[in-house]
């Protein structure tokens, strides 16, 4: 099947599964809204999801957007083209997502990276990617089982490798971190993953009971998830928990996104759930899309930019020792309804000090630039990153070592 062919089935496919209100809002996003348009010829290659779901709706026009500006570390900077508009994205995505369907258990396995700058200056210093798998199954009685394995870091760019390799291409590397130098092993065994029970699983504080007990419509599902209680604040001390919904503007619409990435990525959500989580995201302002990129595996998928600036990880103890400001992208596959990844670039380079709160010893302390793991990061490359290599519904068993 060539690509017009698909065209034309998914078009076919639109029509018959969605009613003139749904298409509606798939060419318009928000009712009411008049999306900047630009007509232009057909041409095979340019074919996008927005293009389909316009001519579902009766139009062949299409959105021209900006080429994602950063680069990936594996495959480069994002390519110019026509991309789905941001709310056209994240609804087909979620009209993929709900067509699933639930097994007995939830399975995701994910990549996480943190790039690390080895070296004393930004003339001679290269990136490192120090990586960690994670896997987990989660079932709907609530039975858990999780498990990591710490992988081979590696150079990030093929320049990087070469400046490693001119360095002799050490087994092991010392980069700073905010809790004092760290060593890389970038030539060390694999050993496997160790799987365990975890009994006692939950995700922002809810249960998978919980979760399969939230509501399946996006305004509802905002509704429940702002009840949740948490340390949102990045920046806050350490005091009690608080309703999301004391949150206003842009700090609100971080944590949204950062509980409907867990939604969409390793906790065990309803198809019904997850088509909701992206239908909740698609209505927060300020959501929009920066063109197609691939992933830190390598995938090619739409970019969904959130307007906030934030800090990486989103966490009560590590943001207040970030001294950089950060911006958080999704990666999605409108197509299947998958989150592929989730990453932060560096807004603000590291700069300055913070102070940090007295030692054990009550001795004052502060946190410096030579401390910060992206102190020679550029605006625009990635500081850290989420890759989701599988989240899936499935009736196999966990695959558990013997005990």
């Amino acid at each position: 099947m060539d690509e017009l062919d698909a065209l034309r089935q998914m078009r076919t496919t639109l029509a018959r599964e969605e009613n003139p209100d749904q298409l509606a809002l798939r060419a318009g996003w928000r009712v009411g809204a008049s999306p900047q348009r630009r007509r232009r010829a057909f041409k095979l290659p340019m074919v996008s999801l927005a293009a389909v779901t316009a001519v579902a709706a009766g139009s062949v026009a299409v959105l021209t957007l900006p080429s994602d500006p950063v680069g990936t570390g594996t495959g480069g900077p994002g390519k110019a083209g026509t991309v789905p508009a941001p709310g056209n994205a994240l609804l087909v995505a979620a009209t993929s997502a709900e067509k699933g369907k639930v097994g007995k258990y939830w399975h995701s396995r994910l990549i996480i990276g943190e790039i690390f700058a080895v070296g004393k200056s930004a003339a001679d210093h290269y990136k490192v990617d120090y990586v960690q798998r994670s896997e987990g199954w989660v079932g709907r009685n609530g039975n858990g089982w999780w498990g990591n394995q710490d992988l081979p870091a590696r150079p990030w760019t093929a320049q990087d490798k070469q400046k490693w390799q001119a360095a002799g291409s050490p087994a092991q590397v010392e980069a700073p971190s905010a809790e004092g130098p760290i060593v890389l092993f970038l030539k060390n065994e694999n050993t496997g993953m160790a799987v365990r029970p975890n009994p006692d699983q939950s995700f922002h504080g809810l249960t998978p009971k919980q979760f399969a007990a939230l509501p399946a419509e996006p305004a509802k599902l905002q509704e429940a998830l702002l009840d949740l209680k948490d340390h949102w604040q990045a920046y806050a001390p350490d005091g009690p928990k608080q309703p999301m919904r004391t949150l206003r503007g842009k700090a609100r619409i971080r944590a949204l996104s950062d509980v409907a990435g867990t939604l969409l990525s390793t906790a065990p959500a309803s198809p019904a759930v997850r088509a909701a989580a992206y239908r909740m995201l698609a209505t927060l302002p300020g959501v929009k899309a920066e063109g197609r990129t691939t992933d830190p595996l390598g995938r090619t998928g739409t970019v969904i930019s959130l307007p906030v600036a934030t800090t990486m990880p989103l966490g009560l103890y590590t943001a207040p020792k970030q001294l950089g400001t950060y911006r958080r992208q999704w990666i999605i596959d409108p197509a299947t309804g998958a989150l592929m990844a989730i990453r932060d670039l560096v807004a603000t380079p590291p700069r300055g000090s913070r102070k940090l709160p007295p030692g054990d010893d009550g001795k004052p302390r502060s946190l410096q630039v030579k401390d910060m793991p992206d102190r020679f990061h550029k605006p625009g490359e990635i500081a850290s990153y989420k890759a989701y290599e599988l989240g899936e519904w499935t009736d196999t068993e966990p695959k558990l070592p013997p005990q």
